[in-house]
């Protein structure tokens, strides 16, 4: 929806990276769609405001969207929001609204007062039937889903259905009465960045520690994450979203009042062509020269819109179903140049942090979650130490 004179200045509060529908690692809803249910869906916000809108996306739809009724409210336990805190939302007035294929709309604002570190839970109704549903696979948190319109205070018993995805949302964004600030931070990447392996529900991927680091530290910034899992940096998947420079605009530049964005991708290009497997396609030998034009296009633009841009060097992944000796050989080559070759405005060296002392080639198992690749709760609160403030 457009915005006008008397507009507040929208500041940002959480956001994800949207994803083609597919049927993914977890069970979802994305190719079932919805008929006749209500999504309630919670997000922990990094800023504070007394105004909030959200963004739905409809952008992988193949047919318009009819969201028949929405609701955002402060969270409780679960399913449940807090006594007296849901306010409907409206779509230029309206109720609902229809979103073409391809398209993404704002509501209107509401009056919500939250403070940073905060959750949010917004509720969709969508008569439907919807078809398949534009969502973010990977979220490490529980949405529910009941039958009928169920945007109020109702029994958070009625929601009994349960998966980690989130579906149709996209940002929420707030406002505080003040002037616009540039104070977002994006973290920006694959599975790593989106949270894999950390505890569902808890708010422990390391988007959240650095969100908490920089607050208890009396430096707060509103930090987002736009990690999705299995992301590429060099080519689209059907399964993992579209290629880090193709999503890198609407991700990362037109973000509000963004300053600096931590770029974590090129895993999955090394890792992919030494697996078989379906969803590892495509699956191209990229040798590591290709990787280095991959990041100097996303530096480049990332410049040209003022934004700073740290690179972080891809963690060891010995032990995993990617590790190969010509997949270790191109790994190091990648992570020296993001060190050394100055192309960076600064490098957080993520690497030697998450190494094991004794095998520099894998994961300290502490930080690891288990699969020799991605961190656990502790490995992403390392992480978030380990970024410098004064990069940001």
């Amino acid at each position: 929806m457009s915005d006008n004179d008397n507009s507040p200045t929208w500041q940002a509060g959480w956001a994800t990276a949207v994803q083609r529908p597919s049927v993914g690692f977890h069970k979802n809803w994305a190719e079932e769609g919805f008929a006749d249910q209500t999504l309630r869906q919670t997000v922990r916000v990094t800023g504070a405001g007394t105004r909030a809108r959200i963004k739905l996306s409809n952008r992988y739809g193949t047919a318009p969207l009819e969201v028949s009724g929405a609701s955002i409210a402060r969270s409780g336990d679960g399913a449940a929001v807090a006594a007296g805190s849901v306010r409907r939302l409206t779509f230029d007035g309206s109720e609902s609204v229809r979103i073409p294929a391809g398209a993404e709309v704002y509501s209107d604002p509401a009056e919500v007062t939250v403070a940073a570190l905060e959750s949010l839970t917004v509720s969709l109704y969508v008569a439907g039937p919807s078809g398949p549903a534009t969502f973010h696979a990977q979220a490490w948190a529980t949405t529910y889903r009941a039958a009928g319109a169920q945007l109020g205070e109702v029994d958070p018993a009625v929601f009994g259905e349960t998966t980690v995805s989130w579906y149709y949302l996209a940002a929420v964004e707030l406002a505080d009465g003040g002037p616009a600030r540039r104070d977002t931070v994006v973290l920006f990447g694959d599975s790593i960045t989106d949270g894999f392996g950390s505890t569902v529900d808890a708010d422990r991927r390391y988007s959240d520690a650095l969100a908490e680091r920089l607050a208890a530290e009396g430096r707060p910034l509103r930090v987002l994450n736009l990690g999705i899992g299995g992301n590429l940096l060099l080519n689209d998947s059907e399964w993992f979203g579209e290629r880090a420079g193709a999503r890198f605009d609407r991700d990362v530049l037109a973000q509000p009042g963004v300053r600096s964005v931590v770029v974590l991708v090129g895993l999955n290009d090394i890792g992919f062509s030494e697996v078989d497997l379906p969803t590892y396609k495509p699956a191209p030998d990229n040798a590591p020269e290709q990787l280095i034009a991959g990041y100097r296009e996303l530096i480049e633009r990332a410049h040209a819109a003022g934004v700073r841009v740290i690179g972080a060097t891809i963690l060891p992944f010995k032990g995993s179903e990617y590790h190969t000796p010509a997949a270790e050989a191109k790994r190091r080559a990648v992570n020296e140049w993001i060190r050394t070759g100055g192309a960076f405005d600064a490098v957080v060296d993520f690497a030697a942090v998450m190494a094991d002392p004794a095998h520099p080639d894998a994961l300290l198992p502490a930080y690891d979650c288990g699969d020799f690749k991605h961190p656990g709760d502790e490995g992403y609160r390392a992480m978030a130490r380990a970024l410098d403030p004064a990069a940001l």
